[in-house]
């Protein structure tokens, strides 16, 4: 059984449910102390995981220190908090301590992938990224999940698919960290306007060819930034990009709707929380002209939430692009 600390009261909350229950010794770190406070006081995650018990041998924290000595380390946090988290956890981080990244998102302003992030902060350790179709509600609550671990560092990636593998959590291998990264991150701007769609009252023909084509523009970038084609077609691609698209347990597509209805995209994102396909959409609007892609959907939905557009203005001008070939060469 290995030492785990997780950084992250939401999801991390369903994570340490899972692990506790494999018998691994779990330390579950906030940066609220009023959420560890709550969780302490209510035995479960009220605000996220409503119903979800947390067991009392989960170890709860504001102590940054929880991460020293630790086998591995789970970041579970929103992406534009990651680099200042990881400044907070280095000094106390032991050399090559494996450190797994369940977040997803580009860091705004310098366009890098997580892994780069961490890699820059956390230079000692040892970096896996575990991604795919994963909602906390879902996992804490034991429902089978199937996700995909990736690292340059294949020993490290397989100790985190031993030590996280059950019977209900099936993890399988990936070394593309690119193509897993990407694809967790983007689907949230794809999820975002399929939620759009809905909002607006249209039906399965239209978040079908959403999802179709925002699959092939993720694919598209993905190609160019350095990634594999196969990996958008598995639980990093595809996979992820289905169950952000339709399950009201997706904040991107709840937010969407929103928006869709005629609600600003701010106070969208202010009545959901935390929204990382709006933040996102920001981020892979500009590596996507650095890189000379075309991402129409991408382009249309920053048009949305960035320079006020409308949205069935903005529709008519996605459907009104020139024709193409279906099967345009990627990379």
């Amino acid at each position: 059984m290995a030492n785990i600390t997780i950084l992250g009261g939401g999801f991390g909350c369903a994570l340490a449910v899972l692990l506790n229950g494999m018998g691994h010794h779990i330390t579950l770190w906030s940066a609220l102390p009023e959420e560890i406070e709550a969780i302490r006081r209510d035995g479960e995650q009220k605000a996220k995981l409503p119903g979800v018990k947390i067991p009392k041998e989960i170890e709860l924290t504001n102590d940054i220190g929880a991460v020293s000595g630790c086998d591995m380390l789970l970041v579970v946090i929103p992406s534009a908090f990651v680099r200042q988290t990881l400044r907070l956890a280095a000094p106390h981080l032991t050399p090559g301590t494996i450190v797994c990244n369940a977040g997803k998102g580009i860091e705004d302003g310098t366009l890098k992938l997580m892994s780069t992030v961490f890699a820059e902060e956390l230079p000692q350790a040892r970096l896996v990224v575990i991604t795919g179709p994963c909602h906390a509600e879902e996992v804490a609550r034991g429902i089978p999940t199937s996700v995909v671990v990736a690292s340059r560092d294949e020993d490290a990636a397989s100790m985190v698919q031993s030590w996280m593998s059950s019977p209900i959590f099936r993890v399988y291998l990936n070394d593309d960290v690119i193509g897993c990264e990407l694809g967790g991150a983007l689907k949230n701007v794809i999820a975002l306007s399929a939620g759009i769609s809905d909002g607006l009252g249209y039906g399965d023909n239209t978040k079908a060819a959403l999802m179709t084509r925002g699959l092939h523009e993720i694919a598209r970038l993905g190609v160019a930034v350095g990634a594999k084609q196969e990996t958008f077609s598995g639980l990093a691609g595809l996979g992820d990009l289905i169950v952000t698209c339709t399950s009201m347990h997706s904040r991107n597509r709840r937010a969407g709707i929103l928006i869709g209805q005629g609600v600003s995209p701010a106070d969208a994102v202010a009545q959901v929380g935390t929204v990382e396909g709006y933040y996102c959409c920001h981020t892979a609007y500009h590596v996507a002209k650095k890189y000379a892609v075309e991402m129409p959907i991408t382009e249309v939905l920053y048009s949305v939430l960035y320079e006020n557009a409308d949205v069935t203005t903005a529709v008519v001008r996605l459907m009104g692009r020139p024709e193409h070939h279906e099967h345009e060469k990627i990379g």
